[in-house]
């Protein structure tokens, strides 16, 4: 519903995938659906300007080199719906690194177990800072990519 959403704010200057643990069966995660757009380095600044108009919150201090990172929340009675947009140049490092990753994760059930159970430690470990969560992930990333 999301993805759609924001293909539909940003036209045909985007791909737009669902990446993040909910976009993978079995991964579980906090019920965040993690959104990564891709476009040309000449559409960054027309994508950042439409997606910070359509009510998403550029986090700066939550993005990394290469990946411009955005938040929405949506709240019902029950709960709070988050939205995280990871806007990045199309066929970057970045770009190729996250998808192959999913798709990969898709693929290799005993790959989600694992990648699971270190999920849940970092969450543990790093007890809400972002830096310390994904370098804690890092290793098994990389090391999941090289396959």
């Amino acid at each position: 519903m999301e993805r759609k959403r924001v293909k539909k704010v940003l036209g045909d200057i985007a791909v737009v995938e669902h990446v993040g643990s909910t976009a993978v069966k079995g991964l579980g995660g906090k019920g965040i659906i993690d959104i990564m757009v891709g476009v040309h380095l000449s559409d960054l600044d027309k994508a950042n300007s439409k997606l910070v108009k359509d009510g998403y919150e550029y986090r700066k201090a939550a993005s990394v080199p290469g990946r411009i990172f955005f938040r929405k929340d949506y709240v019902s009675k029950t709960k709070t719906r988050r939205i995280h947009i990871h806007l990045v140049i199309k066929e970057s490092r970045e770009w190729i690194e996250i998808v192959l990753f999913r798709d990969y994760l898709k693929e290799h059930p005993d790959t989600v177990k694992e990648y699971s159970e270190i999920k849940k430690q970092a969450v543990k470990t790093a007890k809400g800072d972002g830096k310390t969560y994904r370098k804690i992930k890092e290793k098994f990333i990389k090391d999941t990519l090289k396959k």
